[in-house]
């Protein structure tokens, strides 16, 4: 049943319905002793109010079997039946299982016989439900071979890193590049121009409305924040406009500001490109002649273009590795391009550890027998078939204000779920909503064959149903190599890819 309109009257008589002033003693009483955890009160019409409980947490049936299975069907689940489950869900090393043991215990254990701590159902959902100790992802620090060169590696990139919100007319500014890399991105990209007096160097998206900022402001953040969140070599794209006597002070500039991190190739012809752990602690500079001066001397950017000699072989690789797509379109949506386009590179990027350099599968460094590359259009065998549920989420009631989503009654909220990936792998699929309800349970799986699961993305968002627009209500990506069967904590996004401090799902991955 789809849901009224906003700001329309309530289609149905609520549970607790009563004009001011004419409650009985029980129903004061009631309402005295309900705290607004528990209880949320909406106008109806202009004499009544409306109250609903807060929601029915009940523990999902998955998670009841579960604890009884570990738990040899006693009611309680002790130290070694924890250490049980972790070494058979848990995903984690012995260290760091005996940690969470630790932490779990001393949280939510009780002492009901022989004096020794254990768990009850409750206590055990709430360790599942907690995402510090049960995340989703199997890995936190880097797992991948660092020591293949660059090309082998897909490389967290920004696009108009300077820009504070549309290409068109807002602000430059070096905050978007410390933002930037504080969440692990690589590469940083920066539009040199002459300033308005022709004699320094601005940041600015050319021929718009953009405000610059100076060139020499951005290297001083890029160098103090650049390893903040990864030690691997963070790379600086110059799409240079400038005269040759202003390219030789952006070369001063860099020397004087990067100094030693500056990274200098040991000759012009490189035969491959160094490896992400040789480069640690790095700055590299990507350049080429600016277009307005070469076109000036009569040639073009394709005829004059300067690029690095690699050995047969490696020329398409290196620039598969370090070219990514113009998503620049994707991005036009509203509220200065946040949107689905980069909360997949977010989720992408949370692979191996979230250090801004993911490795290549095999398959897209070899060349087939007859010689053609990998065609992500080819119709391919299914390799795995990710199963995913969906129990219930929380944390709204504590997000959000109280009629955020409706004025009337509480959230109706569903879960799309899917994958993006190559073409025969990316699909949406849908829950039914729950009706009023600050914490749903949905209880619902599906079924995702995957052709190239090394690529793919598990795209999850929550939104509230609504007749004329439905409201957004949290989003997150995750790499579908990564994930940790069994279930798990999944804590969800803004739109902007801020966390939220409460909202999270209870979900189950499986691989078959």
């Amino acid at each position: 049943m789809p849901k009224r309109d906003k700001g329309a009257p309530p289609r149905a008589s609520p549970p607790h319905t009563s004009p001011p002033g004419t409650e009985s003693e029980a129903e004061a009483a009631d309402e005295a002793g309900a705290s607004a955890a528990e209880m949320g009160t909406y106008k109806c019409c202009i004499f009544f109010t409306r109250r609903f409980a807060l929601g029915d947490t009940t523990t999902p049936e998955d998670v009841r079997v579960l604890f009884s299975r570990f738990a040899g069907g006693s009611p309680y689940m002790g130290a070694d039946d924890l250490r049980r489950y972790l070494a058979a869900w848990g995903g984690a090393d012995g260290e760091v299982a005996e940690q969470v043991v630790d932490r779990v215990l001393q949280d939510r254990s009780r002492t009901p016989r022989f004096g020794r701590p254990a768990l009850t159902v409750d206590d055990f959902m709430h360790f599942l439900f907690s995402e510090d100790l049960n995340p989703p992802l199997r890995h936190s620090k880097v797992h991948q071979d660092m020591n293949a060169p660059l090309s082998h590696y897909f490389i967290y990139t920004g696009h108009n890193s300077y820009l504070t919100g549309n290409q068109l007319s807002s602000d430059c500014s070096d905050a978007p590049i410390i933002k930037a890399l504080q969440i692990g991105v690589r590469v940083i990209e920066l539009d040199i121009w002459p300033n308005s007096s022709k004699d320094d160097i601005d940041v600015l998206h050319g021929r718009t409305l953009t405000a610059p900022v100076s060139l020499i402001k951005c290297l001083r953040s890029i160098k103090e924040y650049a390893f903040v969140a990864s030690p691997y070599p963070v790379i600086i794209t110059l799409e240079d406009h400038l005269t040759p006597d202003l390219q030789a002070k952006v070369a001063k500039m860099v020397l004087e500001v990067f100094g030693d991190i500056l990274y200098y190739p040991e000759s012009k012809h490189l035969q491959e490109f160094p490896s992400p752990e040789a480069l640690k602690g790095r700055v590299l500079l990507s350049t080429k002649p600016p277009k307005e001066y070469l076109e000036a001397k009569g040639g073009t950017m394709k005829d004059r273009e300067i690029e690095p000699q690699f050995k047969k072989g490696e020329r398409e690789e290196a620039s598969w590795g370090l070219e990514v797509p113009d998503i620049q379109d994707e991005m036009q949506v509203a509220d200065r391009g946040h949107g689905r386009a980069l909360w997949l590179m977010y989720g992408f990027y949370k692979a191996n550890g979230g250090c801004g350099y993911v490795k290549k599968p095999d398959f897209l460094m070899q060349t087939c027998p007859d010689g053609k590359v990998f065609d992500p259009k080819a119709d391919l065998p299914v390799k795995a078939t990710l199963k995913v549920k969906i129990y219930m989420g929380e944390g709204w009631h504590k997000d959000f204000k109280q009629t955020h989503f409706d004025s009337y009654s509480p959230p109706d909220f569903y879960v799309k779920v899917g994958i993006a990936g190559v073409p025969l792998d990316s699909v949406m699929r849908k829950t039914k909503a729950v009706e009023d309800n600050w914490v749903p349970l949905w209880e619902e799986e599906f079924a995702f064959p995957l052709t190239v699961p090394e690529i793919a993305v598990l795209r999850v968002e929550v939104h509230e149903q609504d007749v004329s627009e439905d409201d957004f209500g949290g989003q997150t990506a995750l790499p579908v190599e990564e994930l940790r069967p069994g279930i798990r904590a999944v804590s969800l996004f803004d739109h902007k890819g801020h966390k939220f401090e409460s909202v999270k799902l209870l979900m189950r991955f499986e691989f078959t």
